[in-house]
């Protein structure tokens, strides 16, 4: 048990290293503690309920994969309105999971998940701003101030594979207008169509692509 302890904690340890060293929000010691307490739940679950009958180890470790969602919400939203730290929520949770296969005493899973998420973290980045695909494009729609307005604003980039990189949004209280702001990585070829789709929503006024 100890054994898969110490394991979590380092391969936390690595990701959280390499999120520390680009200034996130959940570092070092967030994604050691979060491996580490997957990696208890799991051995909770085979170990602490030996005499239960009928037990099933996976109910309770299920449970982390749901929890560590409000985690990486908050690391998300930390911003106020501009939403930054998608990347950081993620590597928690692949960190969540890394934990509960130590736990379990799945290493090879473990290590190979830790050496490929540091390498999509520390080297896909570069690549991804090189692609040429990938042109950095920013888009700033005015729509109503209204609920489900940014879904719906964002949904139809989504839809199109397009890779939303950063997101504000500016409240207007006197018009009930608000102004979204989109960093986005995709096809530009695909402008006129996406601008036709952004047009056609209900409450959006204008919208400016660049």
């Amino acid at each position: 048990m100890i054994i898969r302890l110490l394991l979590a904690g380092l391969m936390g340890g690595i990701i959280g290293l390499e999120r520390e060293s680009h200034g996130r929000p959940a570092g070092l010691r967030t994604h050691i503690i979060v491996s580490l307490g997957s990696c208890l739940i799991m051995l909770v679950s085979i170990y602490g309920f030996e005499d239960a009958g009928n037990r099933d180890p996976a109910r309770l470790a299920a449970q982390v994969i749901s929890g560590i969602g409000f985690l990486g919400a908050g690391t998300i939203l930390r911003e106020g309105a501009t939403i930054i730290g998608l990347t950081t929520a993620a590597s928690l949770w692949v960190v969540a999971g890394i934990g509960l296969a130590m736990g379990g005493g799945f290493y090879l899973g473990g290590v190979a998940t830790t050496i490929l998420a540091v390498c999509t973290l520390a080297f896909l980045d570069k690549i991804e701003n090189k692609w040429p695909s990938t042109e950095g494009i920013i888009v700033e729609g005015i729509v109503e101030d209204k609920p489900g307005q940014l879904v719906s604003f964002c949904k139809v980039f989504s839809d199109h594979a397009f890779n939303i990189k950063n997101i504000s949004v500016e409240i207007n209280e006197e018009k009930s207008q608000a102004l979204i702001i989109l960093h986005l990585k995709g096809r530009p070829q695909l402008k006129e169509k996406i601008l036709e789709e952004l047009s056609a929503l209900p409450g959006v006024i204008k919208v400016n692509w660049r």
